[in-house]
């Protein structure tokens, strides 16, 4: 009985027993641990990381294995919680754990919110506190412990976080900023630490945003071995983001830009970490990027930037991409005052500062070449702008609708890539460069192409080396482009043709076009890199025109060009190089080879305006027609020159020679015509210089030209027909000659002036000018006029062999004025030159002189008393003079005077009774008056009526009283030329 009773007590017992433990797992679970947690938590959270810790509620299921903490706070100290849950849910697999599994069912997360500072240092704060609280301590190895390397078994059924929050607080730099992730969503499924069967891999999704930026991420994963399958999206990053963040990676100023990224990914680890992508894709929307913070502008723009189709392999160090398509692509390129690109700057201050110390060798490591390639590259509806501050006038040069197609791209770049580029200038004209080209070696095949260029949007470039200014010209260019670089140095040649077309060119401080041109064709240009060659077959110039203007301070325009006042710095006067440029010219490689097969003339005209004097001197040289080939500087060459036109609107003018090799010694001949020039365009020059304005009379010009080098040497045949003289002008500029007798003396009997003006010297003179040297010998002849008249004469006409100074003047024996033989014919040359000069007037000057011609009047006049006659001998003189003798003369007598001198040298004796005898003849006071107007008429009658010159060119002068003697005591009549 009592083993009965005992027997159904255990029974009940140990249902009281359980119904106890159960109770008290229920109390310990609904109620005690809950209670110990609300209170342990906050304690954890303040002794672990120093934080204020408040819990809400917290709820265990101990029969389900699950908790569930509701308003879960942290502080530390922030503006805002560092950690705000709303609700936290944990269920544990119960059955599971007898498997030695630690398995978790499910964990959700409500509304979590994390706060994340980032310290300086890069240090996250929550770290820190952790360290602050937790000092790393050193753990003794336990003995016989050893580490399975198999990590322990945990399996996750499913985690889930429900619109949680991340606030990221940068407070690394000056500037502290915050970046909310909200919503964060996660889902992760069937997670195990060990290795699983195939098809055994969880699956994950992740959600976030930071403002309208979002991350996608979903895929499956295992963790032994470590691997995934998925898909990653970042979408519309802002540039804000991305500036912040990679400050120190970006060297520019990101301003605007949204970044999408997205690809599959396949992910192994084992002996080697595998990694593939594919279906990959970059868009890059809206981007805005400038050099500086303080740049106002963006300098580079872009609507899309997107490349897709990515693949990548880790493993295979391979990227292969589809076509990179860029569209509404914006560029503005700034050069600054200093000439520095602030864009390029700054990309090379962060390439510089980028770079290791040390670098490693190229071929030192083992892996594989690294092998990309690129679909293609697509470029549409874009522009780059210039802005070039340098020059004075800043360049200001635009290509828009710019559209860019490059074939496949590869790491092998010596494999050719084909390419096409279309842009129009924002000035006007289009460019355009098909082919293909390679980088390594470099090897370019273009066929370039531009029409319509207009040439003003280059203006600040043509200032800067001359003192243009480009009214309006268009450019044409077609042609081909070849250059290689597979040696050193890069070789390339050119061949096409091209022209500018409407060109008009002034200097910039001036209204009036200085060049103009309608087309100027270059045909069948070949042009070579190394040796640097050029030659053009064909250069067709139509409609030129050249204005040249010398202006009231005596510079040329043409000198002006250079931007000075026309004179050579000092220095460079001699024309000779400096030291530095003979050694530069030492070191240089093979000279330049320049050819034009020929030039072409058609409808040109060169105006010419002198307004350095008053009135200005205009003409214009029209008409012009012709060739010039063979222009070269390779030697040898005979080019030819022949050109015509017409100057000042009916003189033809023709240009016709040989043409050496430019730039040496070889002899270059040019022979120029002039034909009926109206002389009276040249009345300003007259005027200004010669005193008088020209009435009439025509030109012509016969001028041949010699260069050897630099030096010249030239005959300039001047020819005025019927040249005439108008009104006598003031000038202060007059050079003071006689201009009336020059020319009365240059000018024939049918009123031509021919004369020949040799000139020669050296061009690279700086002082050397062709029409002032010109100029001046002209000058020259007529100054010869007035110190030399009839040595000017005797080099004009044929004087029978009688110089300048012969025919100047005429000699009389003393007491003589009849005209002796020689005379005559001497008189006879002058009336033949004066009949050739009818502007002439000769002036006939009698003269005697008294120390002569006085004695020779006494003998004569004593010869006639005494009745002797020229014709006799002194034998037959003697007696009519001893008869005179003693008839004027008392003493001493005859026959004393006799035995004084010897009668029998009948000469000695004469002699004697002459020097006795002619004090005792007595002269009229007019008597040497009359011989002097008798020799002057004789001279006169002799001219006139025995060699016929004209009567209106003789005029008779007042006597000279005091005459020269001639070397054998002759009595010198002189002449003197005048003009009418």
């Amino acid at each position: 009985m009592a083993q009965t009773r005992s027997k159904t007590r255990w029974p009940r017992m140990a249902v009281i027993i359980l119904l106890v433990l159960l109770v008290l797992y229920s109390v310990l679970g609904f109620v005690a641990l809950p209670w110990w947690l609300e209170r342990q938590v906050p304690e954890q959270l303040s002794q672990q990381l120093g934080w204020k810790g408040s819990v809400q509620n917290i709820a265990i299921n101990p029969f389900a294995l699950s908790l569930e903490i509701t308003g879960l706070k942290a502080q530390d100290g922030g503006p805002q919680p560092v950690l705000d849950i709303e609700r936290l849910y944990v269920n544990l697999g119960f059955w599971s754990l007898f498997r030695g599994i630690a398995a978790i069912q499910e964990i959700t997360l409500d509304q979590p919110g994390v706060r994340l500072d980032l310290l300086p240092g890069y240090e996250l704060k929550v770290a820190r506190d952790w360290l602050e609280h937790n000092p790393a301590r050193e753990k003794p190895p336990e003995e016989g412990s050893q580490d399975s390397g198999e990590p322990p078994q945990v399996y996750l059924q499913q985690l889930t976080v429900n619109g949680g929050s991340i606030m990221l607080r940068d407070l690394t730099g000056d500037k502290h900023r915050s970046f909310p992730v909200a919503p964060l969503n996660l889902s992760l499924n069937d997670l195990a630490t060990w290795r699983r069967e195939e098809g055994g891999s969880s699956s994950y999704y992740l959600l976030a945003a930071i403002g309208s930026q979002t991350i996608e991420w979903q895929g499956s994963l295992g963790l032994l071995p470590l691997e995934s399958d998925g898909f990653l999206k970042v979408s519309d990053l802002e540039a804000d983001t991305l500036t912040h963040f990679l400050a120190e990676q970006i060297p520019l100023d990101l301003r605007e830009g949204l970044v999408t990224v997205s690809s599959d990914y396949r992910l192994r680890s084992g002996d080697t970490l595998q990694l593939d992508t594919s279906g990959g894709e970059v868009t890059l929307e809206n981007l805005a990027v400038a050099s500086e913070a303080g740049q106002a502008e963006p300098e580079l723009s872009s609507n899309s930037i997107a490349l897709k189709d990515i693949a990548f392999s880790l493993q295979q160090r391979s990227l292969e991409t589809g076509k990179l398509r860029v569209e509404g692509l914006t560029l503005s390129l700034l050069r600054n005052a200093e000439g520095e690109l602030p864009l390029l700057t700054a990309l090379q201050a962060q390439t510089t500062s980028g770079q290791p110390e040390e670098t490693k060798k190229p071929g030192s490591s083992d892996a594989p070449p690294f092998r990309w390639s690129v679909e293609g590259v697509e470029l549409a509806g874009s522009q780059v702008s210039w802005l070039d501050r340098v020059p004075a006038m800043p360049a200001d040069l635009r290509l828009n609708d710019i559209r860019v197609e490059l074939g496949p791209l590869s790491d092998d770049l010596a494999e050719p890539v084909r390419y096409k580029v279309q842009s129009v200038l924002g000035g006007g004209g289009q460019l355009s460069a098909t082919g293909q080209v390679s980088a390594a070696p470099l090897n370019l095949e273009a066929a370039l192409s531009g029409s319509d260029l207009a040439l003003t949007q280059f203006q600040p470039y043509l200032q800067e080396s001359a003192n243009l200014a480009l009214e309006k010209g268009s450019l044409q260019l077609e042609g081909q482009l070849d250059l290689d670089g597979q040696d050193a140095p890069l070789t390339g040649t050119f061949s096409g043709q091209g022209q500018v077309t409407d060109l008009a060119v002034r200097l910039t401080d001036s209204a009036e076009p200085m060049v103009t041109w309608q087309t100027l064709r270059l045909e069948n240009i070949q042009y070579n890199l190394v040796p640097a060659r050029l030659e053009i077959g064909t250069v067709t110039l139509a409609e030129p025109s050249v204005s040249v203007i010398r202006n009231a301070n005596g510079i040329h325009n043409l000198q002006q060009i250079s931007g000075n006042d026309g004179t050579a710095p000092e220095g460079e006067a001699s024309g000779q190089p400096s030291p530095e440029a003979s050694e530069q010219g030492k070191e240089a490689g093979p000279p330049f080879i320049f050819r034009i097969s020929q030039l072409l003339l058609d409808k040109g005209q060169l105006a010419y305006t002198d307004r350095s004097m008053e009135p200005p001197f205009a003409t214009r040289l029209t008409d012009l027609q012709g060739s010039v080939t063979g222009i070269t500087n390779v030697k040898p060459q005979q080019g030819q020159v022949n050109i015509s036109g017409t100057l000042a609107g009916n003189a033809p003018v023709t240009i016709k020679g040989s043409l050496g090799t430019l730039g040496s010694d070889e002899l270059t001949e040019l022979h120029l015509t002039l034909e009926n020039y109206p002389m009276p365009g040249l009345s300003p020059y007259f005027g200004n210089y010669l005193g008088y304005r020209v009435d009439s009379g025509k030109l012509g010009l016969d001028l041949d030209y010699r260069f050897r080098g630099a030096k010249i040497d030239a005959s300039n045949l001047v020819i005025m027909d019927q040249l005439a003289l108008g009104k006598k002008v003031e000038s202060p500029d007059t050079v003071g000659v006689p201009v009336k007798l020059g020319l009365a003396l240059l000018r024939d009997q049918k009123g031509v002036i021919d004369i020949r003006l040799p000139i020669s010297g050296d061009m690279s003179a700086p002082s050397f000018d062709v029409s002032e040297i010109v100029g001046q010998a002209f000058i020259n002849v007529l100054r010869r006029a007035a110190t030399s008249p009839f040595t000017m004469l005797g080099s004009l006409v044929d004087l029978a062999g009688f110089s300048a100074e012969e025919l100047g003047q005429v000699s009389f024996a003393p007491g003589e004025s009849a005209i002796r033989e020689p005379q005559s014919k001497q008189l006879a040359a002058l009336a033949d030159a004066l009949r050739q000069r009818p502007a002439l007037m000769l002036s006939i000057r009698g003269a005697v002189a008294p120390k002569v011609d006085e004695p020779a009047l006494r003998r004569q006049r004593l010869l006639r008393h005494a009745n002797i006659e020229p014709s006799m001998s002194p034998g037959q003189r003697l007696p009519g003079l001893e008869r005179t003798y003693q008839e004027r003369v008392a003493e001493p007598p005859l026959a004393t005077l006799r035995q004084q001198v010897n009668p029998d040298d009948e000469r000695a004796w004469e002699a004697a009774l002459l020097e006795r005898l002619l004090p005792t003849v007595q002269l009229p006071p007019e008597a040497l008056g009359q011989l002097a107007s008798a020799r002057a008429e004789a001279v006169r009658t002799e001219l006139q009526d025995e060699h016929s010159a004209a009567s209106a060119q003789l005029f008779l002068q007042d006597p000279d009283r005091q005459a020269p003697l001639s070397d054998n005591g002759d009595v010198l009549v002189q002449f003197n030329l005048e003009a009418r």
